[in-house]
């Protein structure tokens, strides 16, 4: 549940969907299967950056260090060099 700016560094509690942006990740674990065995879990998370992070600031989900928030030029970068891959 959303409870706070994903932004490590803010504290402002969430309280509406018109402040902010909301993200939505898809976490899909490769080691974990479903039931049947057959297909990786599918796991979708929410985080929110309130009104004034999410100007500044992005929320992408790293393969090494899981999901975090970045500076959004910094997620160009890693999405550029991701893509080249």
């Amino acid at each position: 549940m959303l409870s706070k700016c994903a932004n490590p560094a803010c504290s402002t509690p969430f309280r509406y969907l018109r402040d902010g942006k909301i993200f939505e990740i898809d976490s899909k674990r490769e080691s974990e299967t479903s039931v049947e065995g057959k297909k990786p879990l599918r796991r979708v998370e929410f985080f929110w950056l309130c009104g004034e992070c999410s100007t500044e600031w992005t929320v992408i989900n790293d393969r090494e260090k899981g999901v975090i928030t970045v500076p959004i030029l910094q997620a160009t970068k890693f999405l550029v060099r991701r893509a080249a891959a």
